[in-house]
């Protein structure tokens, strides 16, 4: 069950599922896309004791406005005692966050984070990830 916080956009969509409020980050996440993602991502993380899953599965482009974005979500989750879970499975968005180092990598999602973000668009890249079995998310714990 997807409920809606707000209309589809076309950077970002959020909805609740089993909890958690759920940021779908599409396309390319740069500095031309923070005026609209900005104020939906404090919304989404504005909450007491928030728990937040922000997914990267289509994004095209990320660049260091992503990672302002994303360390922006995480402290303000962390300031209300919050968690904070990133799904991401491409491997150059991946790598950008290992040299940022401030995620950890696991090499599978959580059980509960699975559900949540659903099947993504197929590329060729994410095409191949499926066919081989491998699934990586980065994750980031709290506490």
């Amino acid at each position: 069950m997807h409920l809606s916080i707000r209309p589809d956009r076309s950077h970002i969509r959020t909805y609740r599922s089993r909890g958690h409020t759920v940021i779908e980050l599409r396309g390319e996440i740069d500095i031309a896309a923070m005026a609209e993602i900005t104020p939906i991502v404090d919304a989404a993380t504005e909450a007491a004791t928030p728990s937040v899953v922000v997914s990267l599965l289509d994004v095209d482009f990320f660049d260091c406005s992503g990672l302002r974005l994303l360390c922006r979500a995480r402290r303000r989750v962390e300031e209300r005692d919050g968690q904070v879970a990133l799904v991401c499975r491409c491997p150059l968005i991946l790598r950008i966050l290992r040299l940022f180092n401030s995620q950890r990598l696991s090499r599978s999602s959580p059980p509960w984070m699975k559900p949540l973000t659903g099947q993504p668009r197929r590329s060729r890249e994410r095409q191949a990830l499926a066919e081989s079995g491998t699934t990586h998310s980065m994750t980031v714990p709290l506490g």
